[in-house]
């Protein structure tokens, strides 16, 4: 059966058309699915029983069943581990933070990427998710937020998988997201995140929405990118850079750069004068925060005064930088690592 989510407006009104139904009635359905955001057809109280009987017959009202979840210490932070219809895993956070409510999105199941500090790169990749996968994950935070008088207002596709490499689903998911008969979040309360696909974000360039940027960047120099985002081999920091001076002419926005701290790897002061270099003159915003640490990698987060002076350096140059506080790290917040532990605890099984 098809997942309902995964139908847009039109493909709704065409299903209903097909059944003998007016199209009112996908407009009444489309609105119990993303404005009341049912979890259930028989909560759609003014669609006749025999379209909800059907409806439940015929489609899936969504692909994602909670396998665990894990609250922080401070309370800010939910990661949920869920499990699609074919079995596959993939995680979402929900961040709260004091006047926004973020959810962290995953677009793929695992990641081709191989980023060397990313658990969900040192899992492989597995497959896309569909749109309606991507926003179900969504609605299942929204669903929760609202039930406490609380609403979802941010969204960033910065969990599993590298979004530009699932470009067609994510641009659906996106305008499903900002949809104001729908969910309703603004384009510039959703960040599209991107280890480097340089033909992506040409392509996003061309869309021409406000929907922000984020690059994950992690080296300033293509020696030591090469060997953190092998990603970087394909379209090397001189194509990406321009890629991203390309987005900012074009789109009229900043590009959001992330920096996760290793020590003594790319919190050099060397490190810090070649960013420096190579973001002269673009319209940006540095992201610090220190590595959260994966087993499949030996490196470890740079210490405070090493995250301080690279902070300082950067600002000497002219480079806006924050330093962001590592979220959720005593439930394995980082993208992969609840997957990868609930795998482990169930070898332990076998």
């Amino acid at each position: 059966m098809r997942n309902i989510y995964d139908l847009s407006a039109d493909e709704l009104v065409d299903m209903l058309a097909g059944w003998g139904e007016p199209s009112y009635r996908a407009r009444q359905i489309w609105e119990w699915l993303y404005r009341h955001k049912v979890a259930s057809f028989d909560a759609m109280t003014n669609i006749p029983r025999g379209i909800r009987e059907r409806l439940a017959a015929e489609t899936l009202l969504g692909n994602l069943e909670e396998v665990s979840r894990s609250v922080s210490s401070d309370g800010e932070t939910l990661k949920k581990l869920l499990k699609l219809n074919d079995g596959v895993l993939i995680e979402s956070v929900l961040m709260r933070y004091e006047r926004r409510r973020t959810a962290c999105l995953s677009t793929q199941a695992g990641c081709a990427v191989g980023c060397a500090f990313c658990a969900t790169g040192q899992m492989g990749f597995v497959r896309n998710l569909t749109s309606g996968e991507i926003v179900e994950q969504a609605i299942h935070f929204a669903r929760e937020l609202e039930s406490e008088g609380g609403r979802l207002s941010n969204v960033v596709l910065m969990g599993m998988g590298e979004p530009m490499l699932n470009y067609d689903a994510v641009l659906t998911a996106i305008r499903r997201l900002n949809d104001p008969h729908g969910i309703g979040i603004g384009q510039r309360h959703i960040t599209l995140s991107t280890a480097g696909v340089v033909p992506g974000i040409r392509r996003f360039t061309a869309e021409g929405l406000q929907v922000r940027l984020a690059v994950s960047l992690h080296a300033a120099t293509d020696e030591l990118r090469d060997r953190l985002v092998p990603l970087n081999r394909k379209w090397p920091l001189a194509d990406l850079i321009a890629a991203c001076r390309y987005y900012v002419e074009r789109v009229g926005r900043r590009v959001t750069f992330e920096w996760a701290l290793i020590n003594g790897v790319n919190d050099t002061s060397e490190q810090a004068d070649a960013l420096g270099a190579l973001l002269g003159g673009l319209t940006c915003h540095v992201n610090l925060i220190p590595l959260n640490p994966t087993d499949g990698f030996e490196g470890r987060p740079s210490d405070p005064a090493r995250v301080r002076a690279f902070a300082a350096r950067l600002e000497q140059l002219g480079i806006p930088v924050t330093v962001r506080l590592r979220r959720g790290i005593d439930i394995s917040a980082g993208c992969g690592q609840l997957r990868a532990a609930h795998g482990k605890s169930n070898s332990k099984h076998v």
